[in-house]
């Protein structure tokens, strides 16, 4: 018996944004200097590195906990469960409710207990918060959830991983072109067998790493009385990622008693494809080997970074059979894995 996702659900966004919106976009540096490229050639090496050709963005109509909501709805159908039996809703986001047209993140009350509210439950022992932890943020919530589960406190955790990106992100900064919307979400509970979470592992870097992503002005100094958005130094993040995820990934896998030959697939973070793609082929270069054809599933190129929805997102295309060549079957063992602000770090070994 072991803590098993029972019940999955995400929402993708109807409204698709092409490369091609940003190409009358005005690019600063992050001093304040103009970007000295035509935004073709900014659009054309964006998309290289990336791997991003579209992303999603929620209708204005939409807020984060709406979205929560909806793929929260769908995860509960799927596990057939009664929502007045879940003892917690975990929520991880970053930047709250933020409506459109707004400049001010909205996170009182809660992501989750506004959840909890738009689901409608009355039990009031189900316990709704949120996680701020980054994008790896719907990871710990299913670590916590884990725990609580097996510490006897709960039997039912629905935890979401949701965020708004479009809301937060500076027109005159190239990497706004990363960001997306999205929502997933996910319900634990025992289960009887052998599936269920094997390892988990967590980390923070935060001596010198901790502002490597944060919130600031827009790059545009012009622009007066800036709200701040969300910064990243690209860079770093991406020599951090390469040295400190595949280590981290490694130290789980090895903590499970699971050889690497079994691991079917890895559901890593759409942070960037060519990034992701390089923690997964240093992952493996630790055993020796190269990663096998299919191993990591992605969909940032149609969907972009979408922060703590993509793993969950991912995970639900994948074993709904929404992805085209990849699948997961029962008995399976996968790995969940995410790097993000803060700089936090963390990842699942878990059996289908």
């Amino acid at each position: 018996m072991g803590v098993t996702i029972t019940g999955t659900g995400s929402f993708i966004p109807t409204g698709i944004a092409k490369n091609e919106r940003f190409e009358n976009n005005t690019f600063f540096n992050e001093d304040g200097s103009l970007i000295g490229q035509k935004n073709e050639v900014i659009i054309k090496k964006f998309k290289a590195i990336t791997g991003i050709a579209e992303r999603r963005y929620i209708e204005d109509k939409l807020s984060t906990s709406d979205i929560a909501s909806s793929a929260a709805l769908k995860a509960i159908e799927n596990s057939k469960i009664d929502i007045e039996t879940l003892d917690y809703i975990i929520v991880a986001h970053n930047y709250g409710d933020v409506k459109h047209g707004s400049v001010q993140s909205d996170a009182v009350p809660s992501i989750a207990s506004r959840v909890k509210h738009n689901l409608k439950i009355k039990n009031p022992s189900c316990v709704a918060y949120d996680v701020l932890f980054g994008c790896p943020g719907w990871i710990e919530g299913v670590i916590q959830a884990n725990a609580f589960i097996k510490a006897g406190m709960a039997t039912k955790a629905l935890v979401i991983g949701a965020e708004s990106l479009s809301r937060v992100i500076d027109q005159h900064d190239r990497d706004s072109m990363i960001f997306s919307d999205g929502a997933g979400a996910t319900i634990l509970e025992t289960a009887d067998g052998a599936s269920g979470i094997l390892a988990h592992l967590s980390a923070t870097y935060a001596y010198d790493e901790a502002h490597f992503i944060y919130f600031g002005k827009s790059n545009n100094k012009e622009v007066k009385d800036s709200p701040n958005y969300i910064k990243m130094h690209g860079r770093k993040i991406y020599e951090f990622s390469l040295i400190k995820v595949p280590e981290a990934m490694k130290s789980c896998l090895d903590k499970s008693g699971i050889p690497i030959t079994d691991l079917k697939k890895i559901f890593i973070h759409q942070a960037n494809e060519k990034m992701d793609e390089a923690i997964t082929n240093r992952f493996y270069a630790l055993y020796d080997l190269d990663p096998p054809e299919g191993v990591m599933p992605m969909t940032i190129n149609m969907l972009g970074n979408s922060s703590v929805a993509t793993v969950p997102t991912l995970y639900d295309l994948v074993l709904n059979g929404k992805m085209e060549g990849q699948k997961v079957e029962k008995g399976d063992v996968v790995m969940f894995a995410s790097v993000g602000a803060g700089m936090n770090i963390n990842a699942i070994v878990y059996r289908v």
